[in-house]
């Protein structure tokens, strides 16, 4: 056998087959006990660059060799406790566990191992995803809609972070999804109604009792989370206003009202006269509802409730709006279409961007600017007209 190179270590030669063979050894950090790895090629320099590669990885502290389990296996021990011990939002917890479950899960890429996995398995997977179609209980597979290029990006995101904590547990030496290149996804003008629209809309709406509370949105600009969770504790009818420090979502099967998600979604927000005269009826009314309810009424202090005081369940209100949209004859409205016509009015009223971005609680300016830098034309029409009387005033 050759005189083994410096540095190469327990690199050697079978006898059997001629072989070059490498061996690592390194202490397993789980159990304690000593293990060892050996390595195979069919000459010396291919054994070295696999034998270095090996001792740096040790010598770093990653696991020399990656785990045998496959992504799915690990993504579900993620759920139960790397997620669970975070100290993320039950809200954002619940949309992690969703992602994971309905979007992850059924791919080629859960089924891979972990020591098998590779950047183009990634790339692999995002193909995989954007040809999916949304898996919704109540739709079925042939008639559901693709992903939203959205929602393609926001699943590979948090198969990273699943993907990270393999590596922080040490069943994976790489993160093969932090050298790839993220899925895009185009922001598309929000969709506004104008004021003809939003007048048919809300007249749609009247008649139903989710009409204060769609009539609240689309006059204040508030998400439907944080107008569902609004206490009468929050309102204050004498001053004029209301403050939002709170969105009611469904967390495992069960309606949570908790801390909006950034600092700056925590906001006191003025009342128009109009708004202050819905919810002075909408209070009466609650009233009365609370007489003839009688011991079925559930005190939740909330706004907007069932006909018994419980919160309202996030779906009815997307239901009321649907039909309320389908009755106007308006297409693609949804609740959300109401915070985006709120935003626009005020854009085109002339209201600074950074007043609007607080009043809608966006967490960066920058945000409202990408979502409403369109508004529309009337708005550039009108800078255009202003600026040319300024300027040529004195032709």
């Amino acid at each position: 056998m050759a005189k083994r190179a410096n540095s190469e270590g327990s690199i050697y030669r079978r006898a059997s087959d001629g072989r070059y063979a490498a061996a690592v050894t390194w202490r397993d950090p789980e159990t304690g006990r000593t293990r060892r790895k050996t390595y195979y090629g069919s000459t010396r320099a291919e054994v070295r660059t696999k034998l270095a590669a090996a001792v740096e990885r040790r010598d770093s502290g990653m696991p020399v060799t990656d785990a045998s389990m496959t992504v799915g296996d690990w993504a579900m021990t993620w759920l139960e406790t790397t997620l669970r011990a975070s100290p993320r939002k039950a809200t954002t917890k619940e949309l992690y566990r969703r992602l994971v479950l309905t979007c992850l899960l059924p791919t080629r890429l859960a089924r891979r191992r972990l020591d098998q996995l590779r950047p183009s398995h990634v790339d692999e997977f995002i193909i995989e995803l954007s040809s999916s179609r949304s898996r919704h209980r109540r739709t079925e597979d042939a008639q559901a809609p693709l992903l939203a290029p959205a929602t393609v990006q926001r699943v590979f995101y948090v198969t990273r972070l699943v993907l990270n904590g393999a590596v922080r547990e040490g069943l994976l030496g790489r993160n093969p999804a932090l050298v790839v290149r993220p899925p895009r996804a185009r922001r598309h003008a929000a969709r506004f109604l104008s004021a003809t629209e939003m007048e048919a809309f809300l007249e749609a709406a009247r008649p139903t009792r989710a009409y204060p509370l769609l009539a609240f949105i689309a006059a204040t600009g508030v998400r439907k989370g944080e107008a569902l969770a609004l206490r009468w504790s929050d309102v204050d009818l004498d001053g004029r206003q209301v403050l939002i420090r709170a969105t009611l979502a469904r967390v495992d099967g069960t309606l949570v009202a908790s801390e909006p998600k950034t600092a700056s979604s925590r906001r006191t927000l003025p009342l128009s006269p109009p708004v202050v005269e819905l919810l002075r009826r909408l209070a009466t009314a609650q009233e009365a509802e609370r007489a003839h309810a009688g011991n079925l009424w559930v005190e939740t202090g909330f706004v907007f409730t069932t006909e018994t005081g419980g919160p309202i369940d996030p779906r009815n209100v997307l239901r009321a709006a649907k039909v309320a949209a389908a009755k106007a004859g308006l297409d693609g409205v949804t609740v959300h279409t109401l915070r985006h016509s709120a935003a626009t009015v005020m854009l085109e009223a002339g209201v600074h961007l950074k007043a609007v971005s607080e009043i809608l609680g966006h967490a960066d300016i920058r945000v409202t600017a990408d979502v409403y830098g369109h508004v529309s034309t009337e708005v550039t029409r009108a800078a255009m007209e202003s600026l040319g009387d300024r300027m040529l005033a004195s032709d």
